[in-house]
């Protein structure tokens, strides 16, 4: 199963890359033109970050590198971790081209350990739509703690799992839950040719698996390995139109559900300490 799933979601990545790269939602080119240019997903998190100038910081799951360099331009010193070859070009030309010095590695996020060493980092970092990849997250929570230092902490914004278990929007306009809210130990296989950001490329590996974590499992985990919970907090809006003709535009290029958009958790920003 593990080098199974592994396999398939490797090649749909290494295939979406380019396409990303070239997107106008990730607009590395804003990002060359304008050093101070930041990703939308950091922007919206910048005053829960606080102050991380000189901190060490690793971006697990960094994809394409827009959110690594954002930190990076916000003074940490960063590093970036994915297992995605073809994700990782594009993440160390966009650091060449802006002139920024961030360290990649290849790996699977469940190695990050043994590739990065253990308890040297101030801070761990998480963005949107990366735990969904994972089938373990006990496994996850471990990792994140084994990399940082003693009050070290984590910064995580993620989907929030009830929106990972909508289905496709209804015609009839109900919100209903489809998909595991909890995690399951076979994952949920997708079939899809395409990708979150507008593009014109239809793709060949078009199948991945994916599982979903509660916020309680979240939660738990990270206690477990022996961190502290600072902040959770639950966002009423997620960075792109997850809900296709049912959402509207809102502040930090952020999207919401467009009728009553309270009965929804869209998002969520996670920050724990370890120590």
């Amino acid at each position: 199963m593990d080098d199974d799933y592994r396999a398939v979601n490797r090649a749909m990545w290494d295939e979406r890359a380019p396409a990303h790269a070239a997107s106008e939602g990730y607009g590395l080119r804003r990002f060359v033109a304008d050093p101070d240019h930041l990703s939308q997903v950091v922007r919206f998190d910048r005053d829960r970050l606080g102050d991380i100038r000189g901190l060490r910081g690793v971006h697990l799951q960094c994809h394409i590198g827009t959110d690594t360099l954002s930190l990076a331009r916000l003074g940490a010193r960063m590093s970036g971790l994915d297992f995605s070859p073809a994700a990782l070009a594009h993440a160390r030309r966009l650091a060449a081209d802006c002139g920024a010095d961030i360290a990649y590695a290849q790996a699977d996020l469940y190695d990050a350990v043994d590739v990065l060493g253990g308890g040297g980092f101030d801070l761990v970092y998480t963005g949107i739509g990366a735990l969904c990849w994972l089938p373990d997250i006990r496994r996850w929570a471990a990792v994140v703690a084994d990399l940082l230092r003693p009050g070290g902490r984590l910064h995580l914004r993620e989907g929030h799992p009830v929106l990972w278990a909508l289905p496709d929007p209804r015609p009839d306009g109900l919100i209903t839950l489809e998909h595991p809210y909890f995690e399951r130990p076979e994952g949920t296989v997708w079939d899809e040719d395409g990708t979150y950001v507008d593009t014109d490329v239809r793709f060949v590996n078009t199948r991945s698996v994916e599982w979903n974590h509660g916020i309680g499992e979240v939660v738990t985990a990270l206690l477990a390995a022996g961190l502290r919970l600072t902040a959770l907090v639950e966002h009423d809006s997620v960075p792109w139109e997850a809900l296709p003709g049912r959402m509207e535009r809102v502040g930090y290029d952020e999207w919401r559900l467009a009728d009553r958009p309270w009965r929804l958790p869209h998002t969520y920003t996670l920050q724990a300490v370890k120590g």
